[in-house]
């Protein structure tokens, strides 16, 4: 693998003597030492492990602004900025429930609870399901109370997290075996179960495989599935139909489509009950893209050795290349930063034009379902052939502009796999408007050539905050005007 043959040069320059009678220091082997089973206050492991731990302590700091042009949620010097703001389509497709209220970028490790606890509460009624991925007690928690850890209320279960711990991001232990600093899956009751749907040998797992997998336990997809009132019982990665390296949106989608137990909330708009799909990463990363089939994991680009003294470790400051000025690209990568740094904003670029373009589509058919929907109520007979078959199509294209939406990359984990993924949802889209105007004009219904989305009455008054558009952090179709 050309990191590895990159790691060896390196490796054999560092050994070689620069100068006469100057030789540079010797990278010391991280030493290993056992800590207490159980132990989660991440400063114990801190002092057998102080450097990995300071690192990791910077993931709770902002990060330089101006560095990533889509991502700016923890750019030092401004707030964190609103999907709901960047996007006003999305306020309009996810109003009917919190994530149409509140949609803040998220910030470092760190301070994962802080931000849960600060956005508007609706975002945590699924109960203790919501602390799967935030906090370090989640598998103990999951393990003594069972089902009743899904179900029971968030800060009832949260309250169950020791005082001084309650505000704990994801920490060591959530990764790492504390008697070798091994890498180890936690969430067996997540990532686990989904592993055993893919027909993952776990006992094969390789230490680059690893790499990937400690991320993605939480880096991925998940359904917090419902019971008949409409209490949390599981959460489940639909990965159903898949295989390793080839977990597929279509797929997903079919898993949510047909498991009525997904269905999380009721779109105000349309009046469907949908599921939900949150930050895919890993699902697109290791869907057939080039750095994975490269042989690189989520560790070798978010978390790329660093030297600190005489120490070559892990860089346990979690962030994008972007943001780390590409360093991590360079261990490959013989081209200038600058030159690399345009390279991935052309594929964002693309991916969001793509985005807005497909989200905007999908929202003008939703508005057409409620044109529907009053036209029936108001006594006109609406063709339930075509509105079957549009709902159909609307669906298909919701559920794949939320997938790239909600997947953090703009599209760099997987350009083809995005732009395709995104190129399908406007087609459906496309086909689902059609079949709508149809069945309104059949009905006798007048339908404008442009119809009015009212994103005034979904941005605008948002949760318990009241929040109002911002549209200084409106995100424009960067090709808008070519």
């Amino acid at each position: 693998m050309k990191m590895l043959q990159s790691c060896a040069v390196l490796a054999l320059m560092a050994a070689v003597t620069i100068g006469a009678g100057c030789a540079p220091k010797k990278v010391e082997p991280v030493k290993t030492a056992a800590i207490p089973d159980g132990t989660i206050e991440p400063a114990v492991w801190g002092k057998v492990y102080p450097i990995e731990y300071e690192l990791w302590k910077k993931t709770g700091e902002p990060n330089p602004a101006g560095k990533s042009r889509y991502k700016k949620g923890n750019d030092e010097g401004r707030e964190r900025p609103d999907k709901l703001d960047e996007f006003p389509f999305l306020a309009l497709l996810y109003n009917g429930w919190a994530m149409g209220s509140e949609y803040s970028e998220p910030r470092g490790h760190l301070n994962m609870i802080k931000d849960q606890l600060d956005v508007d509460p609706g975002r945590y009624k699924a109960g203790g399901s919501c602390l799967t991925c935030k906090t370090p007690y989640a598998p103990i928690l999951q393990g003594k109370m069972g089902k009743d850890y899904f179900a029971k209320p968030y800060k009832e279960v949260l309250a169950q997290v020791p005082q001084e711990h309650q505000t704990l991001g994801v920490t060591c232990i959530d990764c790492h075996n504390n008697n070798d600093m091994s890498l180890r899956i936690s969430r067996g009751f997540t990532l686990g179960k989904a592993l055993d749907k893919l027909g993952v040998d776990q006992s094969k797992l390789t230490q680059q495989d690893m790499r990937s997998l400690v991320c993605a336990q939480c880096h991925v997809t998940y359904s917090i599935t419902k019971d008949a009132q409409m209490k949390s019982t599981d959460v489940m990665f639909p990965w159903e139909g898949s295989k390793w390296g080839r977990i597929t949106i279509e797929n997903i989608i079919k898993k949510l489509r047909n498991n009525p137990s997904s269905g999380e909330w009721t779109q105000s708009v349309t009046g469907f009950k949908l599921a939900f799909i949150r930050h895919p990463e890993f699902e697109l990363f290791s869907n057939n893209s080039v750095h994975w089939q490269a042989g690189v994991a989520c560790s070798d680009c978010h978390m790329p050795y660093t030297k600190v003294g005489t120490h070559k470790v892990s860089d346990h400051q979690i962030m994008s290349p972007l943001k780390n000025d590409l360093k991590a690209c360079q261990q490959c990568h013989s081209e200038t930063p600058e030159w690399l740094r345009n390279q991935i904003f052309a594929i964002q670029d693309r991916t969001m034009s793509q985005f807005i373009r497909s989200g905007y589509a999908t929202a003008t058919v939703a508005k057409l379902f409620e044109m529907a929907n009053k036209a029936q109520t108001a006594g006109r007979q609406i063709d339930k052939d075509l509105y079957a078959k549009a709902r159909d199509h609307y669906e298909e294209a919701f559920y794949r502009v939320v997938f790239i939406g909600a997947e953090n990359s703009t599209g760099f984990h997987n350009p083809s796999e995005a732009l395709r993924i995104l190129g399908d949802a406007t087609s459906h889209a496309g086909k689902a408007e059609g079949l709508l105007r149809q069945a309104l004009a059949k009905a006798g219904v007048t339908v404008p050539e442009k119809v009015d989305l009212e994103l005034a009455k979904y941005v605008n008054n948002r949760g318990t905050k009241k929040l109002m558009f911002k549209p200084q952090d409106e995100i424009k179709d960067p090709f808008a005007a070519k």
